[in-house]
């Protein structure tokens, strides 16, 4: 995937844990390990919003594009 949802490192920057992070979002363990992974097809502009409010950051500091290599 092109796309890299940098998820950990808002995470230890803001000293956050995962399950805390879950829980001001309001997704589940799973659901934002698949995002964490980057193992997700999609996010809901409402889940980035709310991941950006619980992060107090922006988009493009979880979001990154990298071309993929052929």
């Amino acid at each position: 995937m092109a796309i890299i949802i940098n998820i950990d490192v808002m995470l230890a920057k803001r000293k956050m844990s995962v399950t805390e992070l879950s829980e001001r979002v309001g997704i589940t363990m799973a659901n934002l390990s698949i995002l964490k992974n980057g193992k997700a097809k999609a996010i809901r502009l409402s889940t980035l919003e709310a991941i950006c409010k619980a992060l107090d950051c922006q988009p493009g500091d979880l979001l990154e594009y990298k071309a993929e290599s052929e």
